[in-house]
This record gives C-alpha cells, sequence and structure tokens, in this order.
C-alpha cells in the first residue's frame, strides 16, 4: 500500500496555507470596498462657485453625505475653461474619494478642440457614474430684433448672409458650438461676436450690439421673464418655458442642445465603488425635493446608469467633433 511522504504533507500544507493567504488578499480589497467610504469624500467642480455646475454639485453632494454616511465636500478648481480640475482629477487615485461634477459637454469639446492641453480624454481619463442633469439652450433675441418667430430670424439671416451676429460666451463654448450647429441646420450665415462669459454677451444683446444668442435657460430665463430679451425657441424635445416654442414646433427639426452635467470617477476606480454611488444617485434624483432644487434653477434632472453615461459621453464627444471638424473651429 502506497503511503505518502512526510515531505509530500509538507508541500501540501504549504500549498494550502500559500492558497489561504493569496484569497485573503483578494478578499481583503473586496471587503474594504464594501465599506466604502470610510472617511470624506472630495466631489471637484471645476468651475468658479454659483454656476450651474456648481448648483447642482452642491444639491448632489447634500444628498450623497445622508446617504453615504459620510461628508461629500465640494472643491472648486476652475481654471482653463474647466480643464485644469477635470485633469486634477483625472490624475487623483481611482478609489472613490475624489469625484468630479462635470460639464460633461464642455469636457467632451475641450477635450476635441485642445487634446495636447485638455489633460485628460473622456473616453480613457474618467469611469462616469451617472448624468444628472441637463441645462437646456435657448434662440433668444434682444429688444432690436422686430421678428416675432424663429422662421422670422431665420427668413431675416437668409435674407442678409453674414449680415447678424450671434455672441457666445467664449471661442469652442456650448453656445458658439450651438450656434455653428444652428447655422449648418437652419442654412443661414451669422457672424460669431466671442465673449468672456454669458453676461457680456447677454448685456450686449440687450443692448442691440448683437442680434441672437445660442445660451442657457438659466442664464436667460430671468432676462425672459422680464422682458429684456424674447426667447425664439427652446433647442430641446419638450418645451422647458410654458409660452417658447421648441425649435422643432417652430420649424428647425432636429436642433436640439443641450449641457449636459455628471459624476465622474478617476478612471480604473473599482466596479463595486461606482455601483454604489450609482445606486444611491439613483434614489437621490428621484427625490421631488432634489427635482424641485434643479428645474428650479432651470436643470431638467435625469438619470443614468454608469453605462448609459458612457454612451452619451461618446455620443457628446463625437457630434461635437463633427461640428468642429466642419466648421473649422480653432482654439483661441
Amino acid at each position: 500500500m502506497h503511503r505518502p511522504s512526510k515531505s509530500g504533507g509538507i508541500h501540501r500544507r504549504q500549498l494550502l496555507a500559500g492558497a489561504v493567504a493569496l484569497a485573503s488578499t483578494i478578499a481583503f480589497p473586496a471587503l474594504a470596498r464594501a465599506d466604502y467610504p470610510e472617511k470624506p469624500i472630495k466631489l471637484v467642480v471645476p468651475y468658479t462657485p454659483g454656476g450651474a455646475t456648481d448648483v447642482i454639485a452642491r444639491v448632489v453632494a447634500q444628498r450623497l453625505t445622508v446617504s453615504l454616511g459620510q461628508p461629500v465636500v465640494v472643491e472648486n478648481k476652475a481654471g482653463a475653461a474647466g480643464n485644469l480640475g477635470a485633469a486634477y482629477v483625472a490624475r487623483e487615485k481611482p478609489d472613490g474619494y475624489t469625484l468630479m461634477l462635470g460639464a460633461l459637454t464642455s469636457h467632451a469639446i475641450n477635450s476635441v478642440l485642445l487634446p495636447a492641453s485638455a489633460g485628460f480624454t473622456m473616453d480613457k481619463s474618467f469611469a462616469p457614474v451617472a448624468v444628472v442633469g441637463r441645462v437646456p439652450l435657448v434662440v433668444a433675441v434682444g429688444p432690436s430684433f422686430k421678428g416675432k418667430t424663429l422662421a422670422d430670424f431665420i427668413g431675416t439671416a437668409k435674407a442678409k448672409p453674414g449680415g447678424l451676429n450671434y455672441g457666445s460666451s467664449g471661442n469652442g463654448s456650448p453656445q458658439h458650438l450651438a450656434a455653428e450647429l444652428f447655422k449648418r441646420q437652419a442654412g443661414v450665415g451669422l457672424t460669431h461676436v466671442p465673449y468672456k462669459g454669458s453676461s457680456p454677451a447677454l448685456n450686449d444683446l440687450m443692448g442691440g450690439q448683437v442680434d441672437v444668442v445660442f445660451d442657457t435657460l438659466p442664464a436667460t430665463q430671468s432676462l425672459i421673464k422680464g422682458g429684456r430679451l424674447r426667447a425664439l425657441a427652446s433647442a430641446t424635445p419638450q418645451r422647458v418655458l410654458p409660452d417658447v416654442p421648441t425649435a422643432g414646433e417652430a420649424g428647425l427639426s432636429g436642433f436640439e442642445v443641450s449641457s449636459m452635467f455628471g459624476l465622474l470617477a478617476p478612471a480604473g476606480t473599482p466596479p463595486p465603488v461606482i455601483g454604489k454611488l450609482s445606486a444611491s444617485l439613483k434614489d437621490i434624483m428621484a427625490l421631488p425635493e432634489v427635482k424641485a432644487a434643479l428645474i428650479g434653477q432651470g436643470v431638467v434632472p435625469v438619470y443614468t446608469t454608469p453605462d448609459q453615461a458612457r454612451t452619451q459621453i461618446d455620443e457628446e464627444v463625437g457630434r461635437w467633433a463633427k461640428v468642429i471638424r466642419e466648421s473649422n473651429i480653432r482654439a483661441d
């Protein structure tokens, strides 16, 4: 009868001990991720306080603090049109403790328009968690324009190719690219007048120095309601202002533009962490008080899964890359 040698038994015990040790090294990080978060989370906003991105971030951070049981602290890292903060988050450790609430449309444009200096790419630098809001754009004119409808404006622009000016918040901004998309879809020529932000562009629109803007609802709605600007159409599938038609209703089918906002983590963040954040956001974005807070700021609240967010970001990059290429847009 064959008997195992003493040395063979020792060898098997060593193998078993090694397997147990290996299993523990694999299981322990998984357990640690299951306990996530165990310390405060930094939520980076790559813009100054007070803007749409910051407002959305603070609503989300307050609710995530309650849901996750750890403080979620908003930190503004403004500069380089949002690139500074986005690049910072892209370089951070992918452990779920540094996140970004980003203006995804702007980041998508920057990643195409400034590939060498942006410091990130949308497909490789981030792990999407969710899209949480969209800010609609509206076509607005000042008091000097006498027409009543979007069709009137398009007719006037066609009659005077290049004779009408549009203001934007800067070269390469979503407002700029929305106007270029409008030009292509409406078949009109407009002259671009870039400004350093929406406020000076809107001031000149009210003063008659430019003829039209394609700007966000939060930036324009108080001026529209106060009668200082007139909205000809919203670039949305459904109305966002009761008395203002969508572009489709006004005769320009397919002109739909909004700025997309969402939560991103550094690429390589473990799926269990992304899943926990996603589940919390799903509950948060369903709360009536959260929806009301965002709608009050002109933001349309939404929720996507991480996979849906990835798809929408990829589509955003592809859409604006096409506009940039076909319109021959260059960075300043």
